[in-house]
């Protein structure tokens, strides 16, 4: 992603949360996506609809935007950004990391 988007780390989200500093959780992926593999999420809102739902979302949350490798994650959280919420963060490497590093029983996809 960019420089200018800021990024969290599964490693870092997962820490925050064992704190129970939980942030708001976005997921971006399609439907079917949230069978394969899912976090607790706070809004599922489908990558293409994110900007016409934007009034669903507090822009002063902190909020981490979630899709499968970070890509269409980082692409919302600069949308985001555009739109005035200046604490939105892309889950760097997505669901698929989380699997990887954080919960290795989630499948990879």
């Amino acid at each position: 992603m960019s420089d200018q988007v800021p990024e969290v780390t599964v490693e870092e989200l997962k820490r925050a949360m064992d704190e129970g500093r939980k942030p708001f959780l976005l997921d971006v992926r399609e439907p079917h996506e949230l069978r394969l593999s899912k976090l607790d999420y706070d809004a599922h809102i489908p990558m293409d609809l994110v900007e016409a739902r934007l009034a669903e979302l507090d822009p002063d949350a902190e909020i981490v935007v979630i899709c499968r490798t970070g890509n269409r994650s980082g692409t919302i959280t600069e949308l985001l950004r555009s739109k005035g919420f200046a604490n939105a963060k892309n889950l760097v490497g997505g669901m698929n990391a989380w699997a990887k590093k954080i919960d290795r029983s989630m499948r990879q996809y």
